[in-house]
C-alpha cells in the first residue's frame, strides 16, 4: 500500500520495504510504526553505534546489532544503554518470543508500562544474544 502511493508496484506478500537514505532523512530521526526500514551507509562500526545512539534520541527502549564480534556487541550495548537489547535475532526476541524472559505487551520499560513492574518502577535490563555466542 505504502509503495503504490509513489508509483511502486510489488506483489502483494511485499511485508517490508527497505530505503537506502542518508543520514539526514526523516525516516532515520522520526520513529516510524511502519513497514519501511531506513538504511544509512557508514565507515565502520564507531560510526554505525553512534548514530545509532543519537537517532534513538536517549528513549532507551530497544535496540538491536547483528554481529559476530562479543566486543562490538558489548560496545553497542553499553552506548544504547538501553532496555532491551538484543543481538542477532529480532527485536521481539527482547520480549520473550523466541530469546529469553517472559512476554511483555509494551516496550515502553521506562515508563512503567512495559517490563518495569508498578510497584518497583524499577529498570529491568535484559540482552539477548541469538546464535553467535555459546557458554556451554
Amino acid at each position: 500500500m505504502i509503495l503504490r502511493e509513489i508509483g511502486i508496484r510489488v506483489d502483494a506478500d511485499v511485508r517490508l520495504a527497505v530505503a537506502e537514505v542518508p543520514r539526514e532523512h526523516s525516516l532515520v530521526w522520526t520513529e516510524q510504526m511502519m513497514p519501511v526500514l531506513p538504511l544509512v551507509r557508514v565507515p565502520d562500526i564507531e560510526h554505525a553505534i553512534d548514530l545509532a545512539v543519537r537517532s534513538e534520541h536517549g528513549f532507551r527502549h530497544t535496540a538491536s546489532i547483528h554481529s559476530t564480534n562479543v566486543e562490538t556487541i558489548t560496545t553497542m550495548a553499553r552506548a544504547m544503554n538501553c532496555s532491551i537489547f538484543v543481538a542477532n535475532g529480532p527485536n521481539f526476541a527482547g520480549l520473550g518470543q523466541g530469546g529469553e524472559g517472559f512476554s511483555s505487551f509494551s516496550i515502553a520499560s521506562p515508563t512503567g508500562d512495559g517490563l518495569t513492574r508498578p510497584r518497583t518502577f524499577s529498570r529491568e535490563r535484559r540482552i539477548t544474544v541469538v546464535g553467535a555466542l555459546r557458554i556451554v
